[in-house]
C-alpha cells in the first residue's frame, strides 16, 4: 500500500483519535505539531501529500514550498489564516469545515448577549467583592422589544435569529449579498449598515475575516451605535478596530462588549481591553463542544482521504483548481 503523510499544524484538541480512525486505513503517517512560525511549517510539511491546519498561518513563503501537497484541510470555517491565491497558484485545494459549531457559535453569542444584557459578569464580581447591591445594576433592560442587529446572515446568524425570536426581540440584518426577501423568510428585515447600528440595542458580528470587513467596525461606526448598545464578537477579531473600540468604551459612547475574538491571540498583557468593567473576553471558545470538536476533526480528515484517493473534495474553498 502506498503511504502518505499528513503534515498536522496546530491543533487545539485533546485527541487525534478523529484524523487516525479516518486516515489508517490509508496507511497515512501522521505528522502533528504545533508550529508558531513560517519555518516550523516549512520544515514539518514540505514533504506532506496533504496538511490539516487550525490556527497556524500558510502564507505563500510556506505553500511555495509544499511540492507534494495535493489539500489544505482547515479544521474550521473561516480559511483567512491561508493565502487562498497562492494555495490556487500552486494547485492545491482548499477546504473547510462549513457546516459544523452552529449551534455552538449561535448559543455563546446569545449566551454573551444575556450576559451583558443582565449585568451577569459584573453581578458576580460585585458579590464575591462582598457587595450586595440591586441599585448599582438598575440600567438592566428588559430584553423583550429590543433590537438585535446581525452583520452577517450565514448559518450562525440564522442560528442566532431562530434562538432571539422567542425571546421577544426584534432583528436586523446587514448582508450586502443576500436579497431582502430571503433576510425576510427567516423574520428579519434586511437593512442598511447605517440604519443597523443607529436603531440596534445590541450588534452581533457574523461575517468572515476578509479585506472587505477588516476593520468594518471602526470609529465611524461606533459613533453611529446607541450609547448604551452592546457589540458582540463571535467571529474574527480583525473585523473591529480594537483602539477605536476601547476608546468609545472609555468614553461611554457605547453600553459594552463581548468579545470571544481578538485582532492578536492570546492578547498581550496590555491590550487597551483588558480590565475595562464593560468589557467580556472569552478565549476562541464559541465552536468548542466535545461534539463540535470530534465533528470538525473527522470531516476535515475526510477531505484529505478524498484527496489522497483522488477524489473530489465536498467544502473546496477555491473550487477553480478542481479538474485542473
Amino acid at each position: 500500500m502506498m503511504s502518505f503523510i499528513v503534515a498536522i499544524t496546530d491543533y487545539v484538541f485533546p485527541s487525534l483519535e478523529p484524523e487516525q480512525r479516518v486516515l489508517a486505513p490509508l496507511g497515512v503517517e501522521l505528522r502533528p505539531a504545533q508550529c508558531k512560525s513560517e519555518e516550523e511549517i516549512i520544515d514539518l510539511a514540505q514533504e506532506a501529500d496533504a496538511v490539516l491546519n487550525c490556527y497556524a498561518k500558510l502564507t505563500a513563503r510556506v505553500i511555495e514550498k509544499l511540492s507534494r501537497c495535493k489539500i489544505i484541510a482547515r479544521y474550521g470555517i473561516g480559511v483567512d489564516n491561508v493565502d487562498l491565491a497562492a494555495a490556487t497558484g500552486a494547485r492545491i485545494v482548499v477546504t473547510n469545515v462549513p457546516d459544523y459549531c452552529i449551534d455552538e457559535v449561535s448559543d455563546h453569542a446569545l449566551a454573551l448577549l444575556l450576559a451583558l444584557e443582565r449585568r451577569i459578569v459584573a453581578a458576580d464580581g460585585a458579590v464575591k467583592a462582598g457587595a450586595w447591591d440591586v441599585v448599582a445594576h438598575a440600567g438592566i433592560r428588559r430584553l423583550r422589544g429590543q433590537t438585535l442587529g446581525l452583520l452577517g446572515f450565514g448559518k450562525i446568524a440564522k442560528a442566532v435569529v431562530s434562538k432571539v425570536q422567542p425571546l421577544g426581540m426584534k432583528v436586523l440584518v446587514y448582508d450586502p449579498y443576500l436579497e431582502p426577501e430571503l433576510v425576510a423568510r427567516h423574520g428579519a428585515e434586511a437593512v442598511s449598515l447605517d440604519r443597523l447600528l443607529a436603531e440596534a440595542d445590541a450588534v452581533s458580528i457574523h461575517v468572515p475575516l476578509s479585506p472587505e470587513t477588516r476593520n468594518l467596525i471602526g470609529q465611524r461606526e461606533l459613533t453611529r451605535m446607541k450609547p448604551t448598545a452592546f457589540l458582540i464578537n463571535t467571529s474574527r477579531g480583525g473585523i473591529v478596530d480594537e483602539q477605536a473600540l476601547a476608546e468609545a468604551l472609555k468614553a461611554g459612547r457605547i453600553g459594552g462588549v463581548a468579545l470571544d475574538v481578538l485582532s492578536v491571540e492570546p492578547p498581550p498583557l496590555d491590550h487597551p481591553l483588558r480590565g475595562l468593567s464593560n468589557v467580556i473576553l472569552t478565549p476562541h471558545l464559541a465552536f468548542y463542544s466535545r461534539e463540535s470538536v470530534i465533528e470538525s476533526q473527522t470531516k476535515a480528515a475526510e477531505e484529505v482521504a478524498r484527496a489522497l484517493r483522488g477524489e473530489s473534495p465536498r467544502s473546496p474553498v477555491n473550487r477553480e483548481v478542481l479538474g485542473r
